[in-house]
């Protein structure tokens, strides 16, 4: 059971990890993207995941299934920035001209590493962003991304490695738009969410920087039911745990945890109101970073520097009601 082997999607590889309890699908030729996790205990789909017949939809829209990357996440003004004496300019892709969720979309990755063990298994991929002409030619200092996943029992770790390959300091962001499915059951499920303050945001609905109470969002630190949410909601942890809880009505659910020491903002979106899915997306950075008057330790921007490597960690944890386990077989 702790392995991993290689499957399809529209012909490209895939590679699953395997555990007694879960099923975990990388897709690394179209973006590295986790497209699906299988939860073999209750038999159900914990992703939002692509069917075969939408490969024209995932290529326009990869970060609308699984758990896409987003380098940088969020918009940035005008798609422009300066940084360190380097320009930036990044296309144009959404309402005012800005721009939306980072140059990652379907680039290729490489598979680098797979190992099996007693505990579990992991699989890591890589790719370097000077390898893409239209990435290099909007954000100009290289870089090599690594990222690892590792699968043990009901427990999926995500490890991100960035190294700066350039020779001049560097902005840097990653964001997770993970799609959790809610089953068109929202009432059945609650959130819950350790945050301090909501961010406000301009016309454009690109943040300010002035954090505003909570509000009816106050309900999220002891638990929030899904029933009746519409967000699109930029928070801020303000130095409490970075946990999300999301959990049905018969104790099932999930824990989703990020590094506290870069992930210190959560974006709540639902499209529409609360219905078949729900994202919880952990950000290193407040988005247009670069452009806010604030400072690094307020915005999140990791100032990368030549030759320096940061790790980035997020664990996703399912949680059972006592008693349940998976079936025995291999299936």
């Amino acid at each position: 059971m702790k392995k991993v082997t290689k499957g399809q999607w529209n012909g490209y590889d895939t590679y699953i990890l395997h555990s007694h309890e879960l099923e975990v699908t990388l897709l690394p030729r179209l973006g590295n993207n986790v497209i699906r996790i299988w939860d073999r205990v209750q038999q159900r789909d914990v992703l939002r995941h692509p069917d075969e017949s939408e490969l024209d939809f995932y290529l326009q829209k990869p970060y609308h299934f699984g758990i896409p990357l987003l380098i940088p996440p969020g918009r940035i003004r005008r798609g422009h920035f300066s940084y360190a004496g380097q320009e930036y300019q990044f296309d144009r892709n959404t309402a005012n001209d800005n721009h939306i969720h980072g140059l990652h979309r379907t680039q290729s990755w490489c598979v680098s590493d797979i190992e099996e063990d007693d505990e579990g298994c992991a699989i890591t991929t890589e790719f370097v962003t000077s390898d893409d002409p239209n990435w290099i030619r909007q954000f100009p200092e290289p870089l090599k991304l690594e990222m690892t996943l590792r699968l043990q029992g009901a427990s999926l770790k995500q490890t991100f490695k960035i190294t700066h390959l350039g020779q001049n300091a560097t902005p840097f962001g990653l964001g997770l738009h993970t799609w959790f499915l809610i089953d068109g059951e929202p009432g059945r499920w609650n959130l819950k969410l350790p945050v301090s303050g909501l961010f406000k945001a301009d016309e454009e609905l690109i943040p300010t920087g002035e954090i505003a109470p909570l509000g009816p969002w106050e309900a999220l630190n002891e638990g929030m039911n899904l029933q009746g949410v519409n967000c699109d909601t930029m928070l801020n942890i303000g130095g409490k745990p970075a946990v999300a809880a999301l959990t049905r009505d018969d104790g099932y659910g999930l824990r989703y945890s990020a590094d506290p020491e870069y992930f210190i903002f959560w974006v709540i979106y639902s499209k529409g109101e609360a219905d078949q899915f729900f994202c919880i997306e952990p950000y290193t950075w407040l988005p247009d970073a670069p452009n806010s008057p604030l400072p690094a330790e307020q915005t999140g921007l990791i100032d990368l520097k030549p030759q320096q490597t940061v790790e980035l960690n997020l664990n996703l944890d399912i949680v059972y009601p006592a008693g349940e386990s998976a079936p025995d077989s291999d299936a």
